[in-house]
């Protein structure tokens, strides 16, 4: 029998095999931010040992920081010691570290992958659960507890229960203005928050094989949101275009042996999923949530559904997140007024997603209501919108564009919104408060959002393009 291509990349990772129990698997590369590494450092200084392998450990500061006045202190005092401290633990175990102001700074998830950090057939992890957007390079990547950290600092080496197999195929073109942000949240709506629990997803079919790695970079984002532990695609000419010439890339003739290996990563033809859907392109629109988790989605012209619709074991948790974000069952929310959009996030912070956005300002002013900020996933990004002028475009439509970092998709740092607003943003969960005590968020992509600015209200971005 055939082997996926998780197996294999799992399979050639595993040091040892407990006994009825889990791997123990061999970590690639390690990522770090200041939020979940500091226990994991105290923990390693009480047990008297050093990192094993530092060089294979990649730090930046990102969940905390400002993204206005970066050159000034934090003033979060939290914030700042986090910030602080992770710089100081990197100094002392020599651990190359990418800190606010630094040309390379950014989300922890922009900065690999652009950075070349980020290559197939790796095992990949991080203090934070979308690892998983490594994963659109044929990585087997996923978030880990602070313990977990420790543990790989300690060894390089993590214990790990192999998940079950998924295959999501969607095939077919998609439609102008529907963008993979659309995708994963219409599959979300599909098998809801929960229907990859226990899975690790691989993503496939000729719509997945045409995607830029920025696109795929995004479903692989949100695999965790179905409750997987990681989606992952395999590695094509895509991929190898997108990673050719980036700075920790393999280089030269090096480059060229190891495209050969990486063109074995993909899964064989008789391998055999332990769950497998199949989706059509042609019937994915843009889409929106309505509720508090990333399942409960809909296209931007249906409505939400009836209470007929929904199971009886699904009515009470469904009634009380409608409860939460004032909606009603069979409500339609396009044309619904929203005072906050909140652009970036390691899930839609990249220069494609800058671009899509521009694409729909350009020549617009947003509408008075509307309160936007626009902020890139990385200093690379910021300064590849201001060599094509996005920054211009956005400063015209009266949108403000700011500095890296993860900014309104969760409320660590001072990018909150008000409570009791509606926020249409692109980031990944829309859980109650996940942008600020009382705040109600709707998730969408760049396009849909930069519609809604210019409308006031929600709308859908094929009547702008």
């Amino acid at each position: 029998m055939g082997k996926t291509l998780f197996d294999k990349i799992w399979d050639q990772h595993v040091v040892t095999q407990i006994e009825e129990g889990p791997s123990i698997l061999y970590i690639d590369r390690q990522f770090i931010h200041e939020v979940t590494s500091p226990q994991a450092f105290t923990g390693i200084k009480n047990r008297k040992i050093d990192i094993f392998r530092p060089d294979q450990i990649t730090a930046t500061a990102d969940h905390n920081i400002p993204t206005i006045n970066q050159h000034l202190p934090i003033k979060e005092e939290l914030s700042r010691i986090q910030v602080e401290t992770l710089q100081k633990n990197c100094e002392k175990h020599n651990i190359t570290h990418y800190g606010v102001g630094h040309e390379s700074n950014g989300i922890v998830h922009i900065i690999g992958p652009e950075m070349g950090y980020t290559l197939p057939g790796m095992t990949i992890v991080c203090g934070d659960s979308h690892t998983s957007t490594h994963g659109a390079f044929g990585t087997v990547a996923f978030g880990v507890g602070t313990s977990e950290i420790e543990m790989v600092f300690a060894s390089q080496c993590v214990l790990q229960p192999k998940p079950k197999k998924m295959r999501i195929n969607i095939n077919g073109e998609l439609e102008k203005g529907v963008s993979s942000k659309d995708v994963i949240l219409y599959v979300l709506s599909k098998l809801s928050s929960s229907g990859g629990t226990g899975y690790f997803i691989e993503f496939a079919g000729t719509t997945i094989e045409k995607l830029t790695m920025e696109a795929r970079m995004t479903i692989c984002n949100m695999s965790i949101e179905l409750g997987a532990r990681g989606g992952l695609i395999a590695p094509d000419q895509i991929t190898f275009n997108y990673i050719k010439g980036r700075k920790f890339a393999p280089q030269g003739k090096d480059f060229d042996k190891t495209i050969a290996k990486w063109k074995a990563l993909k899964t064989d033809v008789d391998a055999v999923f332990d769950a497998e859907f199949t989706y059509n392109a042609n019937d994915i629109a843009p889409m929106i949530t309505y509720g508090t988790n990333p399942g409960m989605g809909m296209s931007v012209t249906d409505s939400i559904p009836d209470l007929s619709e929904v199971n009886e074991s699904a009515k009470a948790s469904f009634l009380k997140s409608l409860d939460y974000m004032g909606f009603k069952p069979g409500e339609k929310l396009k044309g619904k007024q929203t005072n906050y959009i909140f652009v970036g996030s390691c899930t839609n912070g990249r220069i494609e997603d800058l671009r899509a956005v521009a694409k729909i300002v350009k020549g617009r002013k947003k509408a008075s209501n509307i309160k936007m900020y626009i902020v890139p996933g990385s200093k690379a990004v910021e300064r590849q919108a201001v060599e094509e002028g996005l920054d211009k475009i956005f400063k015209e439509a009266d949108i403000q564009f700011r500095q890296p970092g993860c900014s309104s998709c969760l409320a660590m740092n001072e990018d909150k919104i008000p409570n009791g607003e509606y926020c249409v943003s692109t980031s990944n969960r829309n859980f109650e408060g996940r942008q600020g005590p009382g705040s109600k968020t709707i998730l969408a992509s760049p396009l849909t959002a930069a519609a809604t600015a210019i409308a006031g209200t929600l709308a859908d971005p094929r009547d702008y393009l």
